[in-house]
C-alpha cells in the first residue's frame, strides 16, 4: 500500500501550511513520502510523522534542505549567527561552530535536520556511507539530507535517542520524541507538528 496523496496533501495544506502550499513544500513532502515508500513502507507510520514534523521545524516550513539562518551562502550566515551570538542571543552556544577551521572549512547548520559541528558531519558520513566531511554542502542536496534524516533518526546518531524509543508498538510519546534531535527544546510545538502530520498519512491500494 502506498500513502495517500490525495489525502495527504489536502489535509497536511489545511492543517500546516496555512491553507496554501508553495511549490517547494510541495517538492520536499514528496520526496520525503518517495523516500519513506522507498525505504521504510513497514515501519512505523509514527516515525514518518514525526521525521516529517521534524523537518517542518527545523527547515522553518520550507521542506528543503536548507542552511543556518536561511542564509543564501555560507559566509552570509556566518555573518548572521557571528552578529547574534556577539549580541547574546545564542545563550546555549559556547563554542561558535560556525567559525570556518583552519581548513576554511565551516561547520554551520545544514540540511533537513540541522547538522552541526565536524564530529556530527563525521558521525554521518560513517551512518550514510557518504563523504560529508571533504565538502559539507553537500547535506544541502536532497538526497544526501533524506538519508541523513532518516538513518540518523532511526539509528539515533545525532544524540543517541532513537525514533522505535518513542513510537513502538502501544508505545506514544510525542512529547519526548524532540529528545532524538535537541533535547526538550520546543518540545511540545514539535509534538503538535507530529501529531499533525500523522492525522495526514492515510493509505491506499489503488
Amino acid at each position: 500500500m502506498g500513502i495517500n496523496r490525495r489525502f495527504f496533501f489536502e489535509n497536511a495544506r489545511q492543517r500546516l501550511f496555512g491553507g496554501r502550499f508553495q511549490q517547494h513544500q510541495v517538492h520536499g513532502l514528496e520526496a520525503i513520502l518517495d523516500h519513506w515508500e522507498q525505504t521504510s513502507p513497514a515501519k512505523d507510520d509514527r516515525w514518518l510523522a514525526y521525521m516529517l514534523g521534524t523537518a517542518f521545524h527545523e527547515t522553518a516550513r520550507t521542506m528543503q534542505p536548507v542552511r543556518e539562518t536561511l542564509a543564501p551562502t555560507d559566509d552570509k550566515a556566518i555573518a548572521i549567527l557571528e552578529n547574534a551570538w556577539r549580541r547574546g542571543r545564542l545563550p546555549w552556544v559556547s563554542n561558535p561552530y560556525w567559525r570556518r577551521d583552519p581548513g576554511g572549512q565551516t561547520w554551520l547548520g545544514r540540511g533537513l535536520v540541522q547538522l552541526t559541528h565536524p564530529r556530527n558531519y563525521e558521525k554521518l558520513s560513517r551512518v550514510t556511507g557518504m563523504d560529508l566531511v571533504t565538502d559539507p554542502s553537500v547535506t544541502l542536496r536532497m538526497d544526501v539530507a533524506l538519508r541523513i534524516m532518516f538513518l540518523g533518526m532511526e539509528q539515533g546518531s545525532f544524540t543517541g535517542h532513537r525514533l522505535e524509543q518513542f513510537f513502538l508498538g502501544p508505545k506514544e510519546d510525542w512529547l519526548n520524541g524532540r529528545r532524538i534531535i535537541n533535547g526538550i527544546e520546543r518540545a511540545p510545538q514539535l509534538a503538535d507538528y507530529g501529531r499533525a502530520f500523522y492525522s495526514c498519512i492515510s493509505y491506499t491500494t489503488g
